[in-house]
């Protein structure tokens, strides 16, 4: 699973074998360990809640996203959830998606787990 944030948006791409993590146990995390210890977590998790919200407490940014939004995503038709958060005068963006093959090889990248790019590779 990658994460990407820019300015109130976060963004979760996760290759096949996280989602059938995610499918079968509710949770897909992620961390980058930091030089002295510090370490930053990311996770998705499926909640029986209505309504996807996110956090972060104690070092670990969480997203959550129904059950039933997170089953129906995972069928191959289906690229992205996403969702608005409120908070202070603004919004918080979230943005789940599949991680598709790039269309033209890149050098030193792994797309191993990555599904097919419906374009064509």
């Amino acid at each position: 699973m990658k994460l990407r944030t820019r300015e109130n948006s976060i963004r979760l791409r996760l290759a096949q074998p996280d989602v059938a993590k995610l499918l079968e146990y509710g949770v897909v995390e992620e961390r980058v360990e930091f030089p002295g210890g510090s370490v930053l977590a990311y996770r998705l998790e499926s909640t029986s809640s209505s309504v996807p919200d996110a956090a972060y407490t104690n070092g670990t940014v969480t997203v959550r996203f129904p059950k039933d939004a997170i089953a129906a995503w995972a069928d191959p038709a289906e690229v992205a959830l996403s969702a608005e958060c409120q908070i202070g005068s603004g919004t918080l963006q979230l943005l789940v998606e599949k991680d598709y093959r790039c269309l033209s090889p890149r050098e030193g990248e792994d797309e191993q787990g990555l599904f097919p790019n419906p374009a064509g590779r």
